[in-house]
């Protein structure tokens, strides 16, 4: 009778080890996932970076370019994207003002010209990026760089004179 106690006993103990096996299996599995999962959310909000800078690139070129006289003039804030101040209509050159993808902040960092004028954006975070080559021609200033902070999009510092045609 104590054999047959001894015996059921052994038994209990090696199907508790085989759960803890397996509960361990699927916690590395699950973690493996996660690291996957979160991987693939920083790509995905990398690409959701370039695409708002790529918004605020045309915004501040179409700005620029349907400057009032001579000399184009560049936005002093974000929101006269939203409604151009220069004009008595509604000029919109962005529908509104993204959020950083990376922060999930209003905030951005701008590049300020001499006289107050908006020349760039970058993001305020300082996460190193995943992305650290194979960029568009347009943002090869990327490459190599270490903080999303880093990734700074600029416009020509100068600002463009639109020549007239001389009189004839």
């Amino acid at each position: 009778m104590q054999l047959a106690k001894y015996g059921q006993g052994r038994e209990h103990g090696f199907t508790y080890i085989v759960l803890l096996i397996l509960v361990a299996v699927m916690g590395v599995a699950l973690a493996t996932t996660g690291k996957v999962w979160s991987t693939a959310m920083k790509r995905e909000k990398e690409q959701e970076l370039i695409f708002v800078w790529d918004q605020f690139r045309n915004a501040i070129t179409l700005y620029s370019r349907r400057s009032p006289g001579q000399s184009a003039s560049y936005p002093v804030s974000l929101e006269d994207l939203l409604r151009d101040p220069r004009y008595p209509d509604t000029r919109r050159y962005l529908r509104k003002i993204h959020l950083d993808p990376i922060s999930n902040s209003k905030e951005w960092g701008l590049i300020k010209g001499p006289h107050g004028e908006i020349l760039g954006v970058h993001s305020l975070s300082a996460e190193e990026p995943l992305k650290k080559n194979n960029f568009s021609l347009a943002d090869k200033d990327f490459e190599g760089k270490m903080h999303y902070s880093d990734w700074v999009f600029k416009i020509a510092a100068q600002p463009v004179v639109v020549q007239q045609a001389p009189a004839r």
